[in-house]
């Protein structure tokens, strides 16, 4: 049986203060979306226009349970998971070849 892939991804603001965390299974377009204003009406509204974290499932289905898992996390501790990974919290973007 094929399935469709997924990411689970963070998305912030210039001053890293307010995150949104999304799923997809195109992550190139859906961050395009967001930094164009598309898409999502709290990414717009924030502008939450940095990448800060992804990864990546086999399964879309496993990505929306860790989609779900990480909303339900204090915000220090979605720093933490972003820090693990990007120290310095810098925009990823750039690892996606927009």
């Amino acid at each position: 049986m094929l399935y469709k892939q997924g990411h689970v991804y963070i998305m912030s603001n210039l001053y890293r203060t307010t995150f949104y965390i999304g799923v997809t299974s195109d992550l190139r377009t859906r961050v395009w979306q967001h930094i164009n204003g598309e898409g999502s009406a709290f990414v717009k509204k924030y502008s939450l226009h940095y990448l800060l974290y992804f990864e990546y499932f086999e399964r879309i289905t496993d990505a929306i349970d860790r989609e779900k898992q990480l909303k339900r996390w204090h915000q220090d501790w979605k720093i933490n998971l972003i820090k693990s990974v990007n120290p310095e919290m810098e925009d990823l973007k750039g690892q996606l070849e927009l």
